[in-house]
């Protein structure tokens, strides 16, 4: 997913906030599906990834490395390095 977010930036000129947004937000929006994920609100399903950025604009940056330092889905640690 990050390199499919350097790509929008690189090659669609997103930024990398937009490309961000459309690829949570907007994403669960095209699912039918905002109300319960896409955002991190109350009320919605707690899918986070913590990437070793200083920002986020950093990580379409490098294209092909993975920065995700933990998954956490639905309120659960999946994945830690």
């Amino acid at each position: 997913m990050q390199m499919i977010l350097s790509i929008a930036c690189t090659q669609m000129r997103m930024t990398p906030a937009e490309a961000i947004v459309a690829s949570t937000l907007n994403g669960a929006h095209a699912l039918g599906m905002a109300d319960q994920i896409g955002s991190i609100e109350v009320g919605k399903q707690a899918d986070l990834c913590i990437m070793d950025v200083a920002d986020y604009r950093q990580i379409p940056y490098f294209f092909g490395m993975n920065h995700c330092m933990m998954a956490i889905k639905k309120g659960e640690i999946v994945y830690q390095r």
